[in-house]
């Protein structure tokens, strides 16, 4: 399983060689901290570490690697007389270094399956992409979200209404419902027939198909079209094509599922303060398509943690992201789970990556 991280390993320089010369007993000792953590978002003090390490040592022998830790930046306290939490830092330390990331049974993998699936060719893209993105949300207690392009949208009806002599209304429907509008420039001479031709052409070509799709087969029987449209006609076809794909073609537009999820376990008025952040976080849309984007630029999974990106800088939330691509290997969106930076990496980690090449495979057969 391919797996990049964002920013590379250690983003404070000064400490990466100290990070490495870690010995056994530290690694040990602040896997326990970053695990507990994982596993109850709670401190966890130097008695309890001292009766969980598979060699015996003392809390005061354990007090002082923790302080050791704790001077490079991977440790704090929260409070006072309290025990350790990992910071960031901790965090992204463990991830790249630490943490043992195996892979999904047949049980989940059955289950993925069964939850996204093309039972019908009348299933959509947005179809599978709900059912990923509830998937990943109920299995792995976070949100799911996703980032794709209009282009992607699958068609359903395309109508040429005229409005002044040289101007035209395209309308574009797609099959989950939403409605294009464009103005579209038209020959002065081109008869209302025209319009109609136009409309019944591609109407018989674009149906549970992308405007990218569409696109490509008309420009390869450029002159079957010519000669069955007339010149005119075909430049019509062309114009609004053309204008849908120039102004939403490319528009990336984000979706989320599982918001609820995220409610849960909270134990803390911190715990409450840093979801109503989030949930702020995932209203400002661009900055959440823009960070998810940022995934596409490489093969398998990306994580994301807390400040390491500025939009999740108060929420401290971490998302992990993973693209996928059609049968023609065009990046056609991402998929991933958003939740608190005590996410459970080592098992998500694989649900998304397992997601992404599912739905490789079902847009493939497509």
């Amino acid at each position: 399983m391919a797996i990049s991280f964002d920013p590379p390993r250690f983003p404070l320089a000064s400490n990466t060689t100290a990070l490495g010369m870690l010995n056994e007993r530290s690694r040990e000792i602040f896997r326990h901290i970053v695990e507990s953590y994982l596993t109850t978002g709670e401190p966890v003090g130097s008695r309890h570490l001292s009766k969980l390490l598979p060699v015996p040592l003392s809390p005061a022998s354990v007090r002082n690697v923790m302080q050791d830790l704790e001077m490079l930046g991977l440790i704090y306290a929260p409070h006072t007389s309290a025990g350790r939490l990992p910071t960031e830092l901790g965090l992204r330390f463990f991830v790249d270094a630490l943490l043992e990331i195996g892979d999904i049974g047949e049980a989940e993998r059955a289950h993925i399956e069964s939850q996204v699936r093309i039972t019908s060719p009348e299933r959509t893209l947005e179809d599978l992409l709900g059912d990923a993105m509830m998937m990943l949300s109920g299995l792995t207690r976070g949100a799911g979200l996703v980032v794709t392009s209009k282009e992607n949208a699958r068609l359903k009806h395309i109508e040429f209404v005229r409005l002044e002599p040289e101007r035209a209304l395209a309308v574009l429907v797609a099959e989950e419902g939403s409605v294009e509008n464009r103005i579209v420039q038209i020959p002065a001479n081109l008869p209302p027939s025209a319009l109609i031709e136009a409309s019944n052409y591609l109407n018989e070509r674009i149906r549970g198909r992308t405007l990218h799709e569409v696109g490509v087969e008309i420009e390869a029987s450029r002159r079957a079209a010519e000669t069955e449209l007339g010149e005119l006609t075909t430049k019509l076809v062309d114009a609004g094509l053309a204008s849908w794909a120039e102004c939403s073609g490319h528009e990336p537009q984000l979706i989320v599922r599982g918001h609820a999820n995220l409610l849960e376990d909270l134990t803390a008025l911190e715990d409450l303060e840093r979801i109503r952040l989030l949930f702020a976080d995932l209203e400002t849309k661009k900055d959440v398509i823009d960070l998810l984007s940022r995934a596409e630029g490489g093969e398998g999974v990306r994580i994301f943690i807390g400040s390491e990106n500025k939009l999740f800088s108060l929420s401290g939330s971490s998302t992990i992201a993973a693209p996928f691509h059609d049968g023609q290997q065009r990046i056609v969106g991402v998929i991933g789970v958003i939740g608190p930076t005590r996410l459970n990496y080592a098992r998500i980690v694989p649900m998304v990556d397992y997601t992404s090449k599912l739905l490789v495979r079902l847009l493939q057969a497509r």
